[in-house]
């Protein structure tokens, strides 16, 4: 069997047989990854505690038919910060279910990865309250169903946009509007967000307006992906810090054990010769790179 190389974020993993678990990643080389991780869950296996769902890792696998083999692992970053915050891990397994929803087997996603791992290392830093709701646009601009913003995508007209409805694919007049009520600042933030001032947004405090554009972008994944998210909507009294004060939250399905990260880590493994460099905790990503 052929071997290669390659970073990835592990997604999520289902438990096999034993002692073995298949593990989901994203790449950049390879797009979504499936392999097996033989062994993982014997307590003197050297894969236990690298391959939770957040890592960050650098990878060497055996390509198989079907599922790929894990054969060794470096961990690049753990993202602790997000592990031993609730909220965070909300946003991150938010983030972690689109990608694993909308990445294609075999398909290199570089732009796709690089966003993920940029936004994720935002979110190690800090919670940022237009942060979720920045990743989910910026995602289906990437897809290529971005939402319409430059005119009423039901007249086009360039009146003021004042509703939303996903299955229109954008925003609406006044004289066309149905679906979901906006806010005009609703509206600025989110052309904010995808015409260069990420930055500037990331940094406003929570408000109406960064509550509503992640309930809108929602909606709009939610369509796109034509399913729930369930780790947007699990638990009654989890809320992101957008939605606090703004919104009730209505507890749904529960994200299943194997998409929790354990709370133990174990120290890292050296690759064989041949593994690039491993990056820098916190560099080189801007946030949500594109």
């Amino acid at each position: 069997m052929a071997t290669y190389h390659d970073e990835g974020v592990v997604l999520r993993t289902i438990r096999l047989g034993e002692t073995d678990r298949i593990v989901t990643f994203a790449t950049p080389e390879h797009g979504k990854v499936r392999a097996v991780a033989k062994g993982i869950r014997k307590t003197k296996s050297r894969l236990s505690g690298r391959l939770e769902p957040l890592t960050h890792v650098n990878m060497m696998c055996w390509r198989g038919r079907e599922l790929d083999v894990v054969s060794q692992v470096e961990v690049v970053e753990h993202f602790k910060a997000i592990r031993g915050d609730l909220e965070r891990l909300h946003v991150a397994m938010t983030m972690l279910e689109v990608v694993d929803q909308v990445a294609l087997e075999r398909h290199a996603m570089k732009a796709m990865f690089q966003m993920l791992v940029g936004a994720l290392r935002t979110l190690e830093d800090r919670l940022s309250p237009a942060l979720l709701g920045s990743f989910l646009w910026k995602l289906l601009v990437l897809e290529g169903v971005g939402p319409s913003l430059d005119q009423c995508v039901g007249c086009g007209s360039d009146s003021e946009l004042v509703a939303f409805d996903p299955g229109e694919g954008g925003f609406l007049c006044r004289t066309c509007r149905r679906g979901q009520s906006v806010g005009t600042e609703t509206v600025i933030l989110i052309r904010q967000v995808l015409s260069g001032g990420l930055r500037a947004a990331l940094d406003q405090p929570p408000s109406r307006a960064t509550a509503e554009s992640e309930r809108l972008a929602m909606l709009a994944a939610e369509y796109h992906l034509d399913r729930r998210l369930r780790s947007a909507h699990r638990g009654a009294e989890i809320s992101t810090v957008a939605w606090q004060g703004w919104s009730t939250t209505i507890g749904l399905d529960a994200v299943p054990a194997d998409q929790v990260p354990d709370a133990e880590a174990a120290p890292s493994a050296g690759l064989t010769p041949g593994v690039g460099p491993v990056p820098a905790a916190g560099g080189g990503s801007p946030p949500l790179a594109s």
